[in-house]
Formats: structure tokens, sequence, C-alpha cells
């Protein structure tokens, strides 16, 4: 079972990493990544590609530039998370085999990351920049993109959740929602082994 989610371990140690792993797994979630504004993010994602590289997709959120994005790949990440729309970072991750999910807000910004190779689009902050309505406003133009809604999605904001598809149908959609951050408690009440 794969649910469509991408946990997002902010904050963590690398001594904490596989264990997260290992219930976010047994929860069903196989998406995994780690902001590089953690703790020592490299090795963090060293240890996870380890333990689950070829059970589950780890890679980096927060990737600002070019050296980042071929640092995570050196480490063996495989999914590049950013908040903006760089094309230069999406062209070096697709040229190191890497899934892309640049931040987007606005259609141009959309039409910009598919143009330039992305898997996905990180809208993002979804809840401020219009959440559902915002998604289903731009279901015209991008009718198979996989659109992430990242920013105050928590299991406490279902309205931020539902409506993920631009359509209203069923199309691929994933959600990220950042399950662990520092000390080892989950986010919003939201514990990794009941995440859905």
């Amino acid at each position: 079972m794969s649910r469509a989610l991408i946990a997002i371990l902010r904050g963590v140690e690398p001594t904490e990493v596989v264990g997260i792993g290992e219930a976010l797994l047994a929860s069903g979630i196989d998406r995994m990544e780690v902001p590089l504004n953690s703790p020592d993010p490299l090795r963090s994602i060293a240890l996870l590609v380890d333990a689950f590289g070829g059970r589950a997709l780890i890679g980096a959120g927060t990737v600002l530039d070019v050296d980042q994005a071929n640092a995570v790949a050196d480490v063996g990440g495989r999914l590049i998370v950013s908040p903006d729309c760089n094309p230069a970072v999406i062209a070096a991750s697709k040229a190191r085999g890497m899934a892309s999910f640049p931040g987007v807000q606005t259609a141009t910004e959309c039409f910009t990351a598919l143009r330039h190779g992305a898997d996905g689009l990180k809208f993002f902050p979804a809840s401020q920049a219009g959440g559902p309505a915002m998604l289903k406003a731009l279901g015209g133009p991008f009718v198979d993109a996989v659109f992430c809604p990242t920013g105050g999605v928590t299991a406490r904001s279902p309205s931020v959740c539902q409506g993920i598809n631009p359509r209203g149908v069923a199309a691929p959609a994933l959600i990220a929602l950042a399950v662990w951050r520092a000390g080892g408690r989950g986010t919003a009440g939201v514990n990794p082994m009941h995440a859905r």
C-alpha cells in the first residue's frame, strides 16, 4: 500500500531517521523528504537511502540551487522538492535521474516548471495561496499535472486536503505532510503511524 503523501521529516537528526522511516513505511508512506535546513540533512538522506532506498522514494526538500540538488544525488537521493520554481534546479535534478517537485503558485510558474521537466508541482504555501479553490481554478490547463499541496496541510485541516485534484476527479495528486519535527513529536497531532 502506497499512500499519496510525501512525508516531510523537518528538523530530524540522523540518529532518528531510520526509526521514523520504518514507521512511515509500516504506514504505507513511501515518499520521504528531509529539508536541507534540517540538522546534517545529507547524512539523514544517506541513512534513509541505505535502509529503504529499494522500497521508498527518498530525497530532500528546501532545495534552492544546483549544487544542493547535486549533493542530494551524490548521497543517493532520488527526490528534489523546492519552495520555488527554478528551471536550473529542475534541469539538474532530471539530469541526475531524480524526480523534481518545484514550488508553484501561479499558472505561469506551473507552465514554466512543466516545460522544464518537473514531475510534479509543489503548490506552496497551499492554504495561503487559495487552497482547493485555486487548484480547481488551475484545473483547465493542467489536467494531467501532479499537484502536491504543501503548507497548512495537516490532519486537522481537511479543507486544504479536499479537492486537491484541480478537476475534482481521480487524477494524480500527492499531499506533502510534515509528519515529524525535531524532538520526536508528530506535527499538528499527526502520528506517522496513523497519517492518512
